[in-house]
């Protein structure tokens, strides 16, 4: 069986009050309406076609639009709903009917005829997968929606693919670990290896099922063939960008190729924090020679991805062996510290900036074995992300869920078995107003840290200034 989920659980976990139920505003799916009619016409001039198309694309846009408007009304009476009681409660009970009627027509749209309905339903669905907690609306429809997401997979291109490989993910994730979200995983993993070996299939396609297939791993992976399975796949998508054997330069590709390995390697990363030891050894063996040659790739994103990589395979061996030592510690070192202050201006200046950034960590890492800390806040809660591993969880559920990751981790119970922040909080309408900080207030702080900052920043030019 492959390790715990929480053996990596937070060392300093924060524990707080978090107000529960939170609305969050989603767009819901475009209605069918004139987008069909408009097209089922075989008669009249090629402009009047073009002039139905025409007006089909808009209601379908305006359509879109109706709905968001209506989920953003309802999120808002929601909030106030939270500060309510006895009728508040009545007019939230019939909000959530309604997001539910609405989530049960997307659900019906992914198999429509019509592709522009299809991927409007699971970009509605994406959004809602990812702002809401819906364990128990999707327990009872799970399978139809999977059957749904597969004949997407199959029979859909590029984009679609894409939209349905993300919304299979977030199905897996509101599933959990339990046999739901290890049924989903199983049904659809042999369709996602398969896209993700073509390459002949669309890269963004190849791109999600490659986030798919490491999450949906994670999460619901049941035995360590399953695990072993996926680190294998994702590494010969990402290996073609090591260098071929007696050259030191990594292969070049185009850029949405190298963004697919990207993904792969992040995939990768996110499953060795749950490998068992055994397989950790092997993975040291064969890779810390591999990865320091991606250090040298032309795209920041996979130079960054695999010196991430590599302060996580340090932290690992670490914990396997506390006097663990890696021969080349020295040249790699070295490549660290070109990497940190690299100033070579055919670079762009925010790629300058968030690779020195990074590799500042990793380096200081490598150096002394101290993990920058990082503290995030989500309602009245915090956690501390103090280590490679849990900084590799973190961001893979933050690439997943966007904006939407601190609503999931206040009352996702997966995300907080995860994390170890126990069960979700509920707080009564009371605490949570006396939670909450006045416009006031945050403009007088928000005034005083760019005071402050203002103040440390002009020290900063002085001095610069002398040695000018």
């Amino acid at each position: 069986m492959p390790r715990s989920r929480r053996a990596h659980a937070t060392r300093r976990g924060g524990r707080g009050e978090s107000p529960s139920g939170r609305a969050v505003a989603w767009r819901g799916s475009a209605e069918r309406g004139c987008a069909e009619k408009g097209l089922r016409g075989r008669g009249g001039r090629r402009g009047a076609r073009s002039s139905a198309k025409a007006e089909s694309q808009a209601s379908d846009d305006e359509a879109a639009s109706e709905v968001l408007s209506h989920y953003s009304s309802a999120s808002e009476s929601t909030s106030v709903a939270e500060e309510g009681t006895g009728s508040d409660a009545v007019d939230e009970q019939a909000q959530q009917e309604e997001v539910e009627d609405k989530l049960k027509e997307c659900i019906d749209n992914v198999t429509d005829k019509s592709t522009r309905t299809r991927q409007v339903a699971l970009e509605s669905l994406r959004l809602a997968f990812s702002s809401k907690t819906l364990f128990d609306f999707l327990l009872e429809r799970r399978l139809t929606l999977t059957d749904s997401l597969e004949k997407c997979l199959k029979k859909g291109k590029g984009e679609e693919q894409s939209l349905a490989a993300s919304v299979l993910t977030l199905l897996c994730l509101q599933m959990g670990s339990g046999p739901e979200g290890e049924e989903v995983f199983r049904s659809l993993k042999p369709l996602l290896i398969s896209i993700l070996t073509d390459s002949s299939a669309s890269p963004i396609a190849r791109q999600s099922c490659a986030m798919a297939l490491g999450m949906c791993c994670y999460i619901a992976a049941a035995d360590v063939e399953d695990l072993v399975s996926c680190l294998n796949c994702l590494e010969g998508i990402f290996g073609t960008s090591c260098p071929e054997e007696g050259s030191s330069v990594p292969t070049h590709h185009s850029p949405l190729l190298q963004t697919l390995h990207c993904n792969a390697l992040q995939s990768w990363s996110l499953l060795l924090t749950i490998c068992p030891s055994t397989q950790i050894k092997k993975i040291l063996d064969n890779h810390l020679l591999k990865l320091p040659l991606l250090l040298s790739s032309d795209n920041v994103n996979l130079r960054i991805v695999a010196g991430e990589t590599i302060a996580l395979l340090f932290e690992l061996a670490h914990e396997l062996e506390e006097e663990f030592f890696y021969e080349d510690t020295d040249l790699l070192c070295t490549k660290l510290k070109a990497l940190a202050t690299d100033s070579n201006k055919y670079r762009a200046k925010t790629d300058r900036r968030k690779q020195r950034s990074i590799f500042r960590d990793v380096l200081h890492f490598i150096e002394n074995g101290e993990c920058h800390e990082e503290t995030i806040k989500f309602g009245l809660e915090c956690m501390y992300v103090d280590s490679w591993v849990r900084r590799r969880m973190y961001n893979a559920f933050k690439e997943v869920l966007g904006s939407g990751v601190r609503h999931h981790l206040q009352n996702n119970e997966l995300l907080r078995e995860i994390f170890d922040l126990g069960p979700p909080l509920v707080l009564d309408a009371a605490a949570i107003k006396a939670s909450k900080i006045s416009r006031f207030e945050k403009h007088l702080y928000n005034s005083a840290a760019f005071k402050a900052r203002t103040k440390a920043r002009s020290r900063v030019r002085d001095k610069r200034a002398d040695v000018l």
